[in-house]
């Protein structure tokens, strides 16, 4: 295997770094966009105002950089003083310069021929801590960039990507630790969470999303489900300094559709986890799907907020969670607060008062076939949700299609192959979706913005009073944040399946997007 990195001739001599204390206060310097979400707390909302719903029509292409080698495009740019770090499919990383898209440096990692994985070759982005970034690649290794030229610094693997494992999510950099999960929950991959060490790449701890014997949950799983249980980690989580606690959302358990194999809750699949960052111990989890048959992953972002619930204020986490229900949890005990559908769903009754879901047994997909909503894709899937400081609302792009699903058995499963029993049949029913503004507290819907089909984008949100959204047939566009009217759309030409970012360059504000096989950045028409 080679890796290799280019270094381009360039006038941009300063890379600066970024170390943990800038990281947990990147809301002090909103020009940057510095984690994944732009702060710990997932909030992907910026303070810039520049561009703002009275000048919004006048935004217009400032450069557009497009891919050497097409594929899913899916990064969160990260920037960090005028120069932007951008993951390009399947695993390539390049730096530009945010006032002209020129490349700074490249780099390239060369990927084995053996490689498995699931859902397309994608990245979803970078971390970067003091002068390193950091990239997960598809065959399960992270390694370490040196921010000013892109050559490796170290490499670690973390899985066998035999078995199934790889990494597609953007890790998260905290405080001298590298956080990575994995992807391949649906080549029955037993999911867990790392921390490594962020200048040498030993890991530090390790934590299974399915616990093994002895552990605690062990007994939510039949017989040795446990050791192919799924439950990967598959998207970046969020943190709180404050708490040292990581939140991080966990996938479906595997068989994704049929349960036969696997009686009982399945913990820790579908639920969040909150981690002592420290040490990896878990100090709470909620699970929101139990037992999962419907595909309804968890990896949504966790959104961190202190908001007033019910006369008290609260440390809270909210998640709009892919099974259709919309929650409110206190972030430092794990406790149930909040629970409301936030689109039609058939297969639960409602929440009991702890948050469990009260199943209607005859919506369960069997050998017969079921018609399931949402479907497997989810009321919503792996983009970013938005909360707005300036308005108080939880935004979301939703979807509010059904699906006829239908269980079979398997013959069994290849060491590493890929095994669902279960599947389909025919279209999905009312392909469509909305942006959906929700106020945060209670999801009370204040507003939607209805799509002509269901979002594979995320959302943007700003002190401008705006939120940035996209549709698959590459629409990126601009809504008032506080009623959902249309302000400003553009066609991209691609089909966009990442989340929009908004940062200073040259001290103005730009936004950028990447859809088809380029990526976009807008500014405002002088």
């Amino acid at each position: 295997m080679k890796v290799a990195a280019l270094l381009l001739i360039t006038t941009l001599t300063l890379f600066a770094q970024v170390d943990y204390e800038r990281l947990a206060n990147s809301a002090k310097e909103p020009g940057n966009w510095l984690t994944y979400s732009g702060e710990y707390n997932g909030h992907r909302y910026s303070r810039l105002a520049q561009i703002d719903r009275h000048n919004v029509r006048r935004l217009k292409p400032q450069w557009v950089y497009h891919l050497e080698r097409r594929g899913t495009f899916q990064t969160s740019p990260l920037v960090v003083d005028d120069v932007m770090y951008i993951t390009e499919p399947p695993n390539r990383v390049t730096a530009l310069d945010t006032r002209t898209g020129k490349p700074l440096w490249k780099y390239r990692y060369d990927l084995p021929e053996d490689l498995k994985g699931c859902c397309g070759k994608v990245n979803r982005g970078l971390a970067v801590l003091d002068s390193l970034l950091y990239l997960g690649t598809l065959d399960a290794n992270l390694i370490a960039l040196d921010i000013r030229t892109g050559r490796v610094r170290w490499k670690q693997s973390v899985a066998d990507h035999t078995a199934g494992y790889s990494i597609t999510a953007a890790p998260l950099a905290v405080d001298g630790k590298v956080i990575t999960g994995v992807a391949g929950g649906d080549f029955g991959a037993r999911g867990f969470l790392d921390a490594y060490d962020g200048k040498t790449g030993e890991r530090l701890w390790r934590f299974w999303t399915v616990p093994g014997p002895g552990e605690p949950g062990n007994e939510t799983w039949a017989g040795d489900g446990w050791k192919t249980g799924g439950a990967p980690t598959w998207l970046t989580g969020s943190f709180d300094p404050s708490l040292n606690t990581l939140y991080w959302g966990t996938g479906n358990p595997f068989p994704s559709l049929n349960g036969a194999s696997r009686l009982g809750d399945n913990l820790y699949s579908a639920s969040l986890v909150a981690l002592d960052v420290t040490n990896g111990a878990l100090k709470w989890h909620f699970q929101f799907t139990p037992h999962d048959v419907r595909d309804y992953d968890a990896t949504q972002i966790p959104v961190l907020a202190d908001l007033r619930i019910r006369g008290r204020q609260r440390r809270v986490v909210l998640v709009a969670n892919r099974n259709g229900f919309y929650y409110v949890l206190d972030r430092e005990t794990g406790e149930f607060l909040v629970g409301k559908p936030y689109v039609p769903q058939n297969w639960a009754r409602g929440l009991d008062k702890r948050g469990r879901p009260i199943v209607i047994e005859e919506a369960i997909p069997d050998s017969e076939g079921a018609v399931i909503q949402p479907g497997m894709h989810g009321a919503t899937n792996w983009f970013s949700p938005t909360y707005s400081r300036l308005t108080g609302f939880f935004y979301v792009n939703a979807s509010e299609r059904k699906q006829f699903v239908r269980t079979f058995k398997h013959s069994g499963r290849p060491p590493g192959g890929q095994f669902f029993e279960g599947g389909w049949a025919g279209p999905a029913y009312e392909k469509q979706g909305a942006v959906k503004a929700l106020r945060a507290g209670n999801g009370e819907l204040i507003w939607e913005f209805d799509l002509h089909s269901p979002a594979r984008a995320g959302l943007l949100s700003t002190a401008g009073g705006l939120v940035f959204s996209e549709t698959a047939e590459g629409n990126f566009f601009a809504l008032d944040a506080a009623s959902g009217e249309l302000l400003w759309r553009f066609q991209t030409g691609g089909k966009i399946r990442a989340n929009p970012i908004t940062y200073l360059s040259n001290g103005k504000q730009q936004v950028a997007i990447a859809a088809g096989h380029s990526l976009f950045v807008f500014g405002l028409l002088e």
